[in-house]
């Protein structure tokens, strides 16, 4: 086989790549002082992506590109004295075409490979990414040096390992790929004799990679170098943050790591930093909500409260609220756990539960700096509560958030938490309770076949007549490469909107309250969770089966 030539590699990259010229100067400053490959040291510097490089190099010396499809039993057992070398070239032989053997190599531009397969007459090389070199890895039982690894390994040794190039690349690897789908959490879980890393892509997970058992340590303990955590702890749940750049991209990373029978699992919530947007638009309210959220949160006092399960979008709305109000005439200081993104004249503190800082220890501090806003990441407890009711009672407006089903439960947790009655009637100016739904997917949305049948199923008629809609619209994505074959992209937040206006005041908020709270909403035209969902869905924004999954 022809030995690849190396020299002339700098000009291709540039040529295909989005690097900036800041970082591209930057690296070939490094690489004329130290010397190296480019594309190792951009992608060692965040510049670019690990998993981008395969197409590249496929592209430039007309290799073909790995497909598992391609995989066979292996046979060629008169070249078994090849398989630990290949191994430690992360290269391995996946089949047999003819009289040909089949190699899947991760760099087509090692040196020793090459000098190897310029030897070989009867060796046909394919470009893997990094994910494939694991999938082969599984697939053939062996971790990098051909053996498997052994658990007892001491702390210095298990550094060693996490920090080896096939861990890094592979992690590195896995990150993109989420960045790239626009996951906000990747999970790293035992599963079926493997590691299983999955992505949450607008609320729901998807499988992404099955990973070699044998990796399953390495790749926890360069998390865990990664974000500040003990390697050595192994029985306790323990979190961190990682702060790095991947692709031109600047990104914080939750990590968290929970021990398991099996191992441990680890999720990774990813929080971007340029790509984050806070206005009414992006939330996606129905008008007639937006309105009268808009008007709420004008007021000088009160307290505005989000509810709904973890993942709903409650931060994100708040953050909104708080990005429409943020301006030189007032103060506002927010309480978090923990702060997610900064923004910018906006005082955010983040509590600290070791040292006794606390919600509600947090709070008192903070109605003495004299805010005019405040929020609170959430209210947990009787003490917590009763200063935000009390603070908004002598003239601060606050947000905050409760974890209720619909907006009139938040009266009943409230209660429950032991809050008087009266200083719920006094302080509360509205509660919006919110889900998240998947869209349809714009680029492959096509209307519904079955369309006819879901509008006599669920009386869409009678919805669109309602809301004077002058058609029902109802769409599915067929799927593409946009949405990943799912047929959604992006998520648009259905609400309940509840104003504690006189009447709810004036209710006692006993076993009944819900239940006469929601006809109050009902008769002045106000949606259900429900309702709002069937009505975003015959506005084709979402469907029918995804107000369901996440209302019904």
């Amino acid at each position: 086989m022809k030995t690849l030539n190396i020299s002339n590699m700098n000009s291709f990259f540039l040529d295909e790549l989005n690097i900036s010229e800041v970082d591209f100067d930057r690296a070939r400053v490094i690489q004329d002082k130290f010397g190296g490959r480019l594309d190792q040291i951009l992608i060692n510097m965040g510049s670019l992506s690990e998993d981008q490089v395969p197409l590249l190099l496929s592209k430039i010396f007309n290799i073909p590109l790995f497909e598992r499809t391609l995989f066979q039993v292996n046979d060629a057992s008169e070249k078994l004295e090849m398989l630990d070398f290949l191994i430690k070239k992360d290269a391995f032989l996946f089949g047999k075409r003819d009289n040909e053997l089949l190699i899947a190599a991760k760099d087509p531009l090692d040196l020793e490979l090459n000098n190897w397969l310029e030897q070989q007459t009867d060796v046909v090389m394919y470009i893997a990414k990094d994910e494939d070199i694991e999938w082969l890895r599984s697939e053939l039982g062996v971790d990098n040096l051909g053996s498997p690894i052994q658990e007892s390994l001491d702390e210095v040794n298990l550094k060693e390992l996490a920090s080896e190039a096939p861990v890094v690349n592979l992690l590195n690897s896995l990150i993109s790929r989420a960045l790239r789908q626009g996951a906000s959490d990747m999970h790293l879980e035992p599963f079926d004799g493997r590691y299983r890393a999955r992505y949450r892509v607008d609320g729901v997970l998807h499988d992404a990679e099955y990973i070699a058992a044998q990796m399953q340590l390495p790749i926890i303990t360069r998390l865990k170098i990664l974000s500040g955590m003990d390697i050595a702890e192994k029985r306790r749940p323990q979190d961190g943050k990682i702060e790095m750049k991947i692709s031109n991209e600047e990104l914080d990373i939750r990590v968290s790591a929970l021990p398991l029978n099996d191992g441990e699992s680890m999720v990774l919530r990813f929080l971007r930093k340029d790509n984050v947007k806070y206005n009414m638009d992006v939330l996606g309210l129905s008008k007639d909500v937006e309105e009268s959220l808009l008007c709420d949160i004008k007021k000088t006092s009160g307290v505005v409260l989000l509810t709904g399960p973890t993942g709903s979008g409650k931060t994100t709305t708040l953050y909104t609220f708080l990005n429409a109000l943020n301006n030189d005439d007032v103060k506002i200081i927010t309480l978090e756990d923990p702060v997610e993104y900064q923004l910018p004249g906006i005082n955010q503190v983040q509590i600290n539960k070791a040292i006794g800082f606390d919600f509600a220890a947090g709070l008192r501090s903070i109605v003495r700096q004299d805010p005019d806003i405040i929020m609170l990441g959430e209210i947990r407890d009787k003490e917590t509560a009763q200063i935000a009711l009390q603070s908004a009672l002598t003239g601060h407006l606050v947000f905050s958030t409760v974890h209720t089903n619909d907006a009139a439960g938040a009266y009943t947790r409230l209660l429950d938490l032991g809050v008087e009655e009266f200083l719920l009637n006094a302080a509360l100016v509205s509660v919006v309770a919110q889900r998240l739904v998947r869209k349809v997917c714009s680029d492959c949305s096509i209307s519904d076949s079955g369309a006819l049948e879901l509008i006599d199923k669920y009386n869409l008629r009678e919805v669109a007549d309602k809301y004077n809609l002058q058609s029902i619209n109802l769409q599915k994505g067929a799927g593409c490469p946009s949405c990943a074959n799912t047929g959604y992209k992006g998520r648009v937040a259905i609400t309940e909107y509840l104003a504690c206006d006189e009447q709810v005041r004036a209710t006692p908020k006993d076993s009944n309250f819900i239940a006469v709270a929601k006809e109050h909403n009902a008769a002045l035209g106000r949606r259900t969770l429900m309702q709002d969902g069937m009505y975003k869905a015959v506005l084709g924004l979402t469907t029918i089966e995804e107000v369901i999954r996440v209302a019904g």
